[in-house]
């Protein structure tokens, strides 16, 4: 089923569309709709797992698969294409390793303090773009249950409105997130805590 897709977000290939479990939806209004109720789900699932792994390729698609698996067949997987953003998918698994073995070290040398830490790990994640969708949903729920369960801080407000909805505060995120791109985290920084 094509569907018209907001500014700033990756279409799915045609093989990703057929990955559409619920074959009555006919309008983007309608998949948002599901997607937030799967979200729901995935969340309380989160929030109550035990799991301390957090920080292993198990864990992280187990995350994406219980926010988008009621909805994608897909959900869970690494994309099998590659897209106008992240790394090329042969290199997604090796880059979530380096990622995973990076904010280990991170935390365990206090390289960075606990919101630098949840920061550049939701930006690498987003940059390497696991999945063929939600991997900015995904990245910002692993990134607060990193702030909560391992951190002890308190989750991100990820400036204060909706990110799925094309809005100014989504805009000002897409730029925080292209500026570290760049090597400058700071406008992420403040973006995360506004």
């Amino acid at each position: 089923m094509p569907f018209e897709y907001p500014q700033d977000t990756t279409p799915l290939d045609h093989d990703e569309s057929e990955g559409l479990r619920l074959t009555h939806i006919t309008t983007r209004e309608e998949l948002n709709l599901f997607e937030a109720r799967n979200i729901q789900t995935g969340m309380m699932w989160a929030w109550r797992s035990r799991n301390k792994d957090m920080l292993s390729e198990r864990f992280i698609c187990q995350l994406h698969q219980k926010m988008f698996g009621d909805v994608w067949r897909w959900a869970g997987k690494f994309r099998q294409s590659n897209k106008n953003i992240g790394v090329s998918r042969e290199m997604i698994g090796i880059e979530l390793h380096h990622l995973c073995e990076d904010v280990i070290y991170w935390i365990e040398h206090h390289t960075y303090d606990t919101n630098e830490t949840a920061a550049r790990f939701h930006h690498r994640l987003v940059a390497i773009h696991l999945f063929p969708n939600g991997n900015g949903r995904h990245a910002r729920m692993i990134a607060d249950l990193l702030l909560e369960k391992k951190l002890g801080a308190i989750r991100f407000t990820w400036g204060g409105s909706e990110l799925s909805e094309v809005n100014q505060c989504r805009q000002n995120y897409i730029q925080a997130l292209q500026k570290a791109d760049h090597g400058d985290i700071a406008p992420l920084m403040k973006f995360v805590r506004s």
